[in-house]
């Protein structure tokens, strides 16, 4: 493996132990045995991160672990509180096919974040970017939206705390300073499911009802945050979709294509300054945060046959779409000046 692969870490034995506790519960304890090579190879937006111990520590494997286990134990709550309904969702039938759908949601976003087949633009290639990552597939795959998809990434970093990252982006008053696609207008909770002991772990659904061309859409999303980092995934349906998943119907064969955000500390240690760079309950000892940028968008229907002006011009509509969200989300956290 380390021969053939162009990977600068590698993954010695490791593993885990688990001891029943007997009174319902497990203990763990989990040992990472990683080796990473070379510090001149990782970008110097990662290089704490990697080689530190937070990208591949044991603690980063059990802080998950944990946020699995909760998100289990809430999905098989049979009660749940009459406030998370919202109105909207009236059985848990209901409620189930919204979390499966939302757990889906999030799976087939962070499989994007693969990219196989990646163009790269420098045009955000700065001291505090990493540039953007452009992708063209065409998907044939049922639970996604059939025809040619162009995703894009991009990583930052931010001189904030993960928390304070992560509540701009999970508090629905802040989208219209970032979602472009949004024209400015609110949006506005109309179910919440809790899916963890911590407020920020949560799936919502959220509607824009001043966008009449809009109307008839919805926007799914979820959020989550432990030790080791963050992440709000959201994506539109429409109203007839959305109707089927709160009735309990089979939510696998609902087309869904999510966008999202992913934040991490940095991996450096805190300076001890300003508040907004101290210790949070995402990135312990950050100085700063990582976050990563991703969309996808439906560009073609499925009948499309692939042309390379078809694609230049996805690309540059998604590159422009991406790097105008960056330079908002900079001017919403008083963070313009990083360039």
């Amino acid at each position: 493996m380390r021969d053939g692969s162009p990977s600068r870490a590698w993954r010695l034995p490791s593993g885990c132990m688990i001891q029943d506790k007997s009174n319902g519960c497990s203990k763990v304890t989990w040992v990472e045995h990683v080796e990473v090579d070379d510090r001149t190879q990782t970008h110097r937006l990662y290089r704490d991160l990697i080689c530190g111990r937070s990208a591949y520590g044991a603690e980063r494997w059990i802080a998950s672990l944990r946020r699995i286990c909760e998100r289990l134990a809430f999905y098989k709550e049979e009660t749940a509180a009459a406030r998370e309904f919202g109105g909207v969702i009236t059985s848990p039938e209901g409620r189930k096919s919204i979390v499966n759908l939302a757990h889906r949601m999030v799976k087939i976003f962070f499989a994007s974040l693969g990219m196989s087949g990646k163009l790269d633009f420098p045009q955000l290639s700065e001291v505090h970017n990493s540039g953007v990552r452009v992708a063209i597939r065409k998907n044939t795959e049922q639970g996604q939206p059939i025809g040619m998809v162009v995703s894009a990434a991009t990583s930052l970093w931010l001189p904030l705390s993960p928390q304070n990252v992560f509540n701009f982006f999970k508090d629905e008053k802040s989208r219209i300073q970032w979602d472009i696609l949004s024209n400015s207008n609110p949006v506005h909770v109309i179910s919440h499911i809790s899916n963890g002991t911590n407020p920020g772990n949560c799936i919502s659904i959220t509607h824009q009802p001043f966008i009449p061309t809009e109307n008839n859409m919805l926007i799914l999303q979820e959020s989550c945050t432990d030790s080791s980092g963050s992440m709000v995934v959201y994506a539109p349906l429409d109203i007839p979709a959305m109707n089927m998943v709160i009735g309990g119907a089979d939510s696998s064969i609902i087309p869904i294509l999510p966008s999202g955000f992913v934040i991490s500390g940095d991996g450096r240690p805190d300076t001890g300054g300003d508040s907004s760079t101290s210790t949070s309950s995402t990135g312990a000892d950050s100085g700063g945060s990582l976050l990563t940028v991703a969309f996808q968008i439906l560009v073609a229907g499925p009948n499309v046959t692939s042309s390379t002006e078809l694609n230049m011009e996805s690309v540059a509509t998604v590159n422009t779409l991406i790097s105008t969200t960056v330079l908002k989300i900079k001017a919403a956290l008083n963070c313009s000046n990083l360039g």
